[in-house]
C-alpha cells in the first residue's frame, strides 16, 4: 500500500469514526423535540451526549486536519467551492454547542436554547449529506482545480437524495443511542423511533443504491467491481438485519451497534466508490478532477502525516474507549 492510498484509508477512516461518534449527538439533537415530553425527559437526552458531544467532534478536527496536510488542493477546493455550506455547518456546531452548554447553567431563555440545539443538530445532519453527494457526483471544477459552479448546482436532487439518506441515518442512529441511555417512557419512544427511522433509512438507501446505478456508473462501478466494495455492501447488510434482530430482541446496545456498522459501511462505499478520485469533475474536463495522486502532498509530508495519523489515531480509540466507560450506563435528569 502506497503512501498515498494509506493516507486515504486513514481520512476515510476518521471521517467514519466522526460519522459513527457524533452521529448519535446530531440524531439526538433532531429528536430532542420529539421524544422528550418534558424537563425531566429533556435533562436526560441532554446527559446523554453531555460528556461525550465535544469529545465526538475532535474527529472532524482531526480528519479536516489531515485531509489538509495530505490533499491540499482537495482541502482548498472544498473549503472555497462549499463555502456557505461548511459556513453553515460551522455556525450550527457553534450554536448547537452555546445551547447545550447554557441549557444547563441559564433558566431564562430555555426554549430559545432548545430551538438552537435542534436547529443546530438537523443542519449538519443533512448537509453533511449534501456535501458528501457532491464529492460522489462531480463537481464543476477550473483547470486549476478550484470549484467553477454556483452554489444552486450543489442542490441538485442526487445530493439532496444523499443528504435526506445521511440525515435517516443519523436520526436512526440518535434514537438507537436515545434507547441505550434511557428508561420508562422515554425509552418506549426512543425505540418507537428507532424502527421508524431504520425504516425510512433501508427505503432511502435502496433508492440511492437505484439511482447510483442509473446516474452514477462510475462509482457504482467502481463499488461492484472491487472485493472490499462487496465486503462493505455485506456489511451494510449484516448492520441493518442485525439492528432489527436486536431490536426485535429488545437489545439495545445491539441494536446501537448494528446501526454503527451500517454508517460505516456507507462511509467507506463513498470512499471505494470514488477511488482513485477524492472529487470527480462534472461538466468540465475529467483532467481537472482532483485525484489522490494529482491532489496528494509531497512524499515527505505523506509520511509525517501517516506516522501523525497513525498515532493520533490510536490516542483517539484509546480516549474514546475510556471515555464511553467512564460515562457507561443509563443517563438521569439532572447529571448533565
Amino acid at each position: 500500500m502506497n503512501l498515498q492510498l494509506t493516507c486515504f484509508v486513514l481520512v476515510s477512516a476518521l471521517t467514519a469514526g466522526y460519522a459513527v461518534l457524533d452521529g448519535f449527538d446530531l440524531g439526538v439533537g433532531v429528536l430532542y423535540p420529539i421524544l422528550a415530553r418534558n424537563e425531566d425527559e429533556r435533562s436526560v437526552l441532554r446527559t446523554a451526549i453531555g460528556p461525550v458531544w465535544d469529545g465526538n467532534e475532535v474527529w472532524l478536527i482531526t480528519a479536516g486536519g489531515a485531509l489538509f496536510a495530505a490533499f491540499p488542493p482537495v482541502y482548498a477546493m472544498t473549503f472555497s467551492g462549499f463555502y456557505l455550506v461548511i459556513m453553515l455547518v460551522l455556525f450550527a456546531l457553534i450554536f448547537r454547542a452555546v445551547a447545550l452548554e447554557f441549557r444547563h447553567r441559564e433558566d431564562r431563555w430555555p426554549v430559545i436554547w432548545d430551538v438552537a440545539f435542534f436547529v443546530g443538530s438537523l443542519v449538519p445532519a443533512l448537509l453533511f449529506g449534501v456535501a458528501t453527494g457532491n464529492l460522489i457526483r462531480g463537481v464543476p471544477l477550473s483547470a486549476e482545480g478550484d470549484y467553477a459552479g454556483t452554489f444552486g448546482e450543489l442542490l441538485n436532487p442526487v445530493s439532496l437524495l444523499v443528504g435526506v439518506t445521511g440525515l435517516a441515518m443519523f436520526v436512526q442512529h440518535g434514537a438507537a443511542w436515545a434507547a441505550v441511555k434511557s428508561e420508562g417512557a422515554l425509552h418506549a419512544r426512543a425505540t418507537r423511533a428507532r424502527s421508524i427511522a431504520q425504516a425510512a433509512f433501508v427505503a432511502l438507501v435502496a433508492a440511492l443504491t437505484v439511482v447510483a446505478g442509473l446516474t452514477l456508473k462510475s462509482h457504482f462501478h467502481n463499488v461492484t467491481h472491487r472485493p472490499i466494495g462487496w465486503v462493505l455492501v455485506m456489511l451494510l447488510a449484516g448492520g441493518i438485519v442485525w439492528g432489527r434482530w436486536a431490536m426485535v430482541r429488545k437489545r439495545d446496545r445491539a441494536a446501537f451497534l448494528g446501526s454503527a456498522a451500517s454508517i460505516v459501511a456507507l462511509v467507506g462505499l463513498a470512499a471505494v466508490g470514488n477511488y482513485p478520485a477524492l472529487v470527480p469533475a462534472r461538466g468540465t474536463p475529467a483532467a481537472t478532477g482532483l485525484t489522490v495522486h494529482t491532489a496528494s502532498a509531497s512524499s515527505l509530508a505523506l509520511k509525517v502525516m501517516t506516522v501523525l495519523l497513525l498515532v493520533g489515531l490510536a490516542l483517539g480509540v484509546v480516549y474514546t474507549v475510556w471515555v464511553y466507560r467512564t460515562f457507561k450506563g443509563k443517563a438521569h435528569a439532572g447529571e448533565y
